[in-house]
């Protein structure tokens, strides 16, 4: 079963990324339509219940969206203007990184941790909802980041997607299996493992051509990435863990790290985004090796072994 070797399907993804140029650039067109796919295999994997099951309690959602998408990106930000930096595309990928909500497949990170894949897709939605205003104060300090319209109506599209995507999977859980055996669910498992890691191929279509220009360039980029995505990871996990938000410590750590930086992209110009790409390309490593290289912190029993 692909279940059975999630890790071993999102190495190989990886490094068809990376090794098949032509490959990566074709799927990247059809990268929307890939990410509704895996939104809606998510959704009907989880199912309504787990979905909603906390939603009459949001003080610790809305709180939490606002402190990881504003409170952290200013905190940066002031940090960067300190130190002369503000100004840097080191301070702008920094912004990028964290001001961004949780990408959209990170309810399929939280399955292959263990964790609450339910309450993960509350913060996915929760933090893109809130997008539009958490961005504004950002925009007005940087307004190299592009275009708030623009910014704003990308945020807006992929709340739509979101929204239409686990709609249709929340009605298809319900009318084809409402109960479904632990069978089938591990057979939806191994679908979400791989869309999850076919969808990677896609979005290394830029860093297997900026690997062999110019590979010193990118490894600087790439030990940046790493360490801002499983720096929030381990920050946030260590500080809720033992906390009165220690049942939602998991997925927020996830959402914490990895974020969807493409929200920007659409508004960027050309002249801002082109040092930038690279970092794109490298921001997908440390996602997507999230549940390889960080399962001993989500899952501190976990052994050598290969179930998700």
């Amino acid at each position: 079963m692909i279940s059975d070797h999630a890790r071993t399907c999102l190495i190989a993804g990886l490094l068809a990324g990376l090794t098949l140029p032509g490959l990566a650039a074709s799927l990247f067109a059809w990268l929307p339509q890939m990410v509704a796919g895996l939104l809606l295999i998510t959704s009907l994997r989880i199912g309504l219940r787990a979905a909603t099951g906390a939603l009459s309690d949001l003080r610790w959602g809305l709180g939490s969206v606002a402190v990881l998408q504003l409170g952290v990106p200013l905190a940066l930000l002031a940090a960067m203007w300190g130190l002369g930096l503000h100004g840097t595309p080191v301070a702008m990928v920094l912004v990028l990184a964290t001001a961004a909500p949780a990408i959209s497949g990170s309810a399929n990170l939280a399955l292959l941790l263990g964790q609450d894949a339910g309450r993960m897709m509350q913060i996915l939605v929760l933090g893109t909802a809130a997008f539009p205003l958490t961005v504004l104060p950002l925009l007005w300090l940087l307004p190299q980041l592009g275009d708030p319209a623009q910014v704003i109506a990308a945020a807006l599209r992929l709340l739509v997607v979101i929204s239409a995507s686990c709609a249709a999977g929340f009605a298809l859980r319900r009318w084809a299996f409402p109960a479904p055996s632990p069978a089938r669910i591990k057979s939806l498992d191994g679908l979400s493992v791989l869309a999850f890691s076919v969808i990677v191929v896609a979005l290394m279509a830029a860093l297997g051509p900026a690997l062999h220009a110019d590979p010193a360039r990118v490894a600087l980029w790439a030990i940046l990435a790493f360490a801002i995505s499983y720096g929030l990871q381990v920050l946030t996990f260590t500080c809720l863990r033992r906390g009165r938000l220690e049942h939602v410590a998991g997925p927020l750590a996830i959402g914490a790290g990895n974020r969807n930086i493409a929200l920007f992209l659409v508004a960027l110009p050309d002249h801002v985004m082109a040092p930038l790409m690279i970092f794109v390309g490298c921001w997908q490593l440390p996602m997507y090796l999230t549940p390889i290289l960080l399962r001993r912190l989500y899952l501190p029993e976990a052994q050598n072994d290969e179930t998700p």
